[in-house]
C-alpha cells in the first residue's frame, strides 16, 4: 500500500516513520513535515536524517507549515521528545536534510492517485492547505487516517484535548469537513499501544536493521517521560506507530462511525467531539473512529516488523 505520511518528528512520528520504511506492505512515498513535537526545521532534519540511515534518501522529504492557521505560538516539549526530536540523538551537526518543494506533495497524490492513501500523525495544518490549494484533487484522494483526538477518555495537552486536534482544530475541521472518508485513532486506543523497554531490548539484541540503536535509545527516553504521567506501564504509548498498524490491521479492531466535529473555542479547544449514546443519529459522513484493538496482535506486529532489515 502507498503511504503519504504527514508527520512532526517527534519521537512515535520517528518510529512511525521507521515501521512504514520497514513494512513489507507498505510503500512510503514521501513524508511532508510540520510543527508540532518540534519546529518544522527539525522535524524535517529529522525525517531525512532517519531516511539517510536506511539508505532512502530517494524518497522526498517535502517542508510544510510552521504555524498552525490561527497564527498562535506552538509550544515545544524538550522533556518529552529531546532537544531536537529523536530524544537523546542528535544527527551530526555537518548533516543537512534534502528537502522538496511543497508542490512536490500534489506531484506524488497526482501520480499514485488511485493506490495512494493519507496518513496524517502530526498537526494537520499542512494536509489542511492540501485541501485548500488543490480541491479538486484532493477529492480523489480515497481515505486519510489521522492520529488524533480522545473519546471517552482525556486530553493529554488539556483535560479534554488531545495534542495534534488542540494544535490546529481548524485545520482538522478542514480537513473533517472535506476529506472523503476519514479514518482516526484516538487516545482511547493508542494510549495502550504501548512498546515497553523489554520488548525494545529486544528488538535490539536480534536485529540487523540500520535503527538498531535508535529505537531502544528514543523508546527508554519517551518511557522516562511516560513514567510521570502514565506510572507502571514500563514504557511508552507508539501513538502514531499504531495509525500505521490500524490501516493494515483493521480485523483487529473495533471500529464506529460516527459524525467527528472539533471545538476550536478557547475553552475546549480542540476537543473531539461525537455521538457515543447508545441511541444515535445516523452519521453523514463517512467518519471512522477506532475504539479497541488487539494489544497481543500490535506487539507482535511491531516486533516482527522492526526486526526486519530495511534491505529486506
Amino acid at each position: 500500500m502507498k503511504v503519504l505520511l504527514f508527520a512532526d518528528p517527534g519521537i512515535d512520528d520517528s518510529l512511525a516513520i521507521i515501521y512504514a520504511l520497514l513494512h513489507p506492505e507498505l510503500e512510503l512515498m514521501g513524508i511532508v513535515t510540520g510543527y508540532g513535537n518540534v519546529s518544522v526545521y527539525d522535524a524535517t532534519r529529522n525525517a531525512s536524517f532517519l531516511l539517510a540511515l536506511a539508505g532512502r534518501s530517494d524518497i522526498p522529504v517535502i517542508r510544510g507549515s510552521s504555524q498552525p492557521l490561527s497564527g498562535i505560538p506552538t509550544t515545544f516539549y524538550p522533556e518529552i521528545h529531546g532537544p531536537q526530536g529523536l530524544g537523546p540523538i542528535i544527527p551530526p551537526e555537518d548533516f543537512q536534510a534534502d528537502v522538496s518543494s511543497f508542490e512536490t506533495m500534489f506531484e506524488v497524490i497526482e501520480n499514485n492517485i488511485e493506490e495512494l492513501v493519507i496518513v496524517d500523525v502530526g498537526r494537520q495544518t499542512s494536509l489542511a492547505f492540501a485541501f485548500n490549494l488543490r480541491p479538486e484533487l484532493m477529492d480523489q484522494v480515497k481515505e486519510v487516517y489521522l492520529m488524533g483526538g480522545a473519546f471517552m477518555v482525556p486530553g493529554n495537552v488539556t483535560d479534554v484535548a488531545e495534542a495534534n486536534f488542540w494544535g490546529d482544530p481548524i485545520a482538522t475541521s478542514v480537513i473533517l469537513n472535506k476529506a472523503k472518508k476519514v479514518y482516526i485513532t484516538p487516545l482511547n486506543v493508542t494510549n495502550r499501544a504501548i512498546i515497553t523497554r523489554d520488548i525494545a531490548t529486544f528488538i535490539f539484541t536480534q536485529t540487523s536493521s540500520p535503527y538498531k540503536y535508535l529505537i531502544p535509545a528514543v523508546t527508554n527516553y519517551y518511557a522516562t517521560f511516560y513514567d510521570q504521567v502514565m506510572p507502571g506501564i514500563d514504557g511508552s504509548p507508539v501513538h502514531d506507530v499504531f495509525t500505521l498498524y490500524y490501516l493494515l490491521n483493521k480485523d483487529k479492531t473495533y471500529t464506529i462511525q460516527r459524525d467527528v466535529r472539533v471545538a476550536v473555542v478557547d475553552v475546549n479547544r480542540g476537543q473531539s467531539i461525537a455521538d457515543l449514546r447508545m441511541v444515535y443519529k445516523k452519521p453523514e459522513r463517512k467518519h471512522y473512529i477506532a475504539m479497541d484493538f488487539d494489544y497481543n496482535d500490535f506487539i507482535d506486529d511491531f516486533t516482527r516488523v522492526n526486526l526486519r532489515d530495511a534491505s529486506q
